[in-house]
């Protein structure tokens, strides 16, 4: 059994030590052998963090990620764990997304704004607009 140091692993796995110590003490990864009071680590475990690392880079939470790795019976295909977790995730993906796209409208209507004061940009959308004034930020919001 060929067995890595903490080193190793991070440099493998592109990542700090510390991050693999925190994963160790959360319960995310299994407590590795010790040999001479040094953590010795099987080789599998850079798979399991580089799974960790892009998870967590592309926005998943370290319990949907506890999920996807540890809760489900071993023999569960990785299909069937995606599933489960595509199912709880995408709603909350959609609403990111529609967040997001109403925060790209207001700051669009922010860049033509020619307001005096900020509580012209949020006034009242059926009052008429003076000349020159073309701020459209509540309108940009919904």
């Amino acid at each position: 059994m060929d067995a890595l140091n903490i080193g190793e692993v991070a440099r493998r796995a592109d990542m700090q030590t510390s991050a693999i110590r925190y994963y160790e003490r959360i319960g995310l990864l299994p407590a590795p052998h010790r040999v001479g009071g040094w953590r010795s680590y099987e080789v599998g475990v850079v798979d399991r963090l580089r799974v960790i690392r892009v998870a967590r880079d592309l926005g998943f939470t370290l319990e949907e990620i506890r999920m996807l790795l540890d809760d489900f019976p071993e023999e569960t295909p990785p299909s069937e764990r995606w599933q489960a977790l595509a199912a709880a995730k995408l709603p909350q993906v959609e609403d990111m997304i529609n967040r997001a796209s109403a925060l790209k409208r207001l700051l669009e209507a922010g860049l033509r704004c020619e307001c005096v004061r900020i509580a012209d940009c949020f006034g009242d959308a059926d009052a008429p607009r003076g000349v020159g004034d073309t701020c459209a930020i509540e309108d940009a919001c919904y």
